[in-house]
């Protein structure tokens, strides 16, 4: 295949996969009388920005209880996966192959089932409609990952490095939080966006454990647009833009990190 032709393919391929973040955009400038046109209208002829005054008058609480959730899920999953990481990469204890295993197997639960096993501890708990309910069961999607991403990267850090910190005397703590940890950005990096993103998409555990709260995500902010005899189009698709674009400019800035920690165990020296 040409260099022309491949470019040509690579173009067409990448405007099919763009073209649903297009329409999103098209419809949230489209007004709800020209909604149901037939063809519709691949361009808003008589652009609005109802939908987006819809965003600011009632979804800001929204993005603002999605932010301290994304936020909150980001810090409980370092704090719990990076030490954890650590351990299975250096300190290798007795069953660290069957846990890591364990870990693989974790992320395969539906999280339907993972949420009506929260439902119900929390309700004994009497935690449900919060926003800590809602930062720690969040948290169960992000952590395993995070640890096997944390082992993953501690395991290629030469071990002449730590040696280095326990002959001048550091104990394993301070190895841990004052030599292994800055090395391992990429993986912070790694970890902390894959989590926020987790918490900024999660639906399941947010109609499941906040669905009557007053501290609800932006996804059950959206769901409230849609209804049997009311389906506000512009305005869910507006939300839909501006939620996406913390996550987008997430991408954007910590892309090449994303890359190095994800890619990092894959290949050994």
């Amino acid at each position: 295949m040409s260099r022309p032709l491949r470019t040509a393919v690579g173009v067409v391929l990448t405007a099919v996969m763009l073209f649903p973040i297009y329409w999103m955009i098209n419809v949230s400038l489209t007004r709800d009388t020209d909604m149901r046109d037939d063809p519709p209208h691949l361009f808003p002829l008589h652009g609005t920005l109802e939908g987006y005054r819809a965003v600011l008058d009632q979804q800001l609480p929204y993005l603002g209880n999605s932010l301290v959730i994304g936020l909150g899920t980001v810090l409980l999953t370092v704090v719990l996966s990076a030490p954890a990481g650590y351990s299975l990469a250096r300190l290798r204890p007795r069953g660290g192959g069957v846990l890591s295993f364990v870990l693989l197997v974790a992320q395969m639960i539906p999280s339907i089932i993972m949420a009506m096993g929260f439902y119900a501890i929390y309700l004994r708990l009497g935690v449900l409609n919060s926003t800590r309910g809602l930062i720690v069961a969040d948290s169960t999607i992000a952590v395993p990952f995070g640890v096997l991403i944390f082992t993953a990267f501690m395991s290629g850090i030469p071990a002449e490095l730590t040696a280095a910190a326990r002959i001048d005397g550091a104990s394993q703590l301070r190895t841990f939080w004052s030599v292994v940890l800055p090395v391992s950005r990429n993986a912070v990096v790694t970890v902390s966006l894959f989590a926020f993103l987790w918490a900024w998409s999660d639906f399941v555990f947010a109609t499941t454990l906040d669905g009557g709260g007053t501290q609800q995500p932006i996804t059950l902010g959206i769901y409230h647009y849609i209804g049997n005899n009311n389906q506000q189009w512009n305005a869910i698709m507006a939300t839909a833009v501006v939620a996406s674009i913390p996550a987008t400019l997430l991408l954007i800035v910590a892309q090449r990190y994303v890359a190095a920690g994800v890619t990092a165990g894959a290949v050994k020296d």
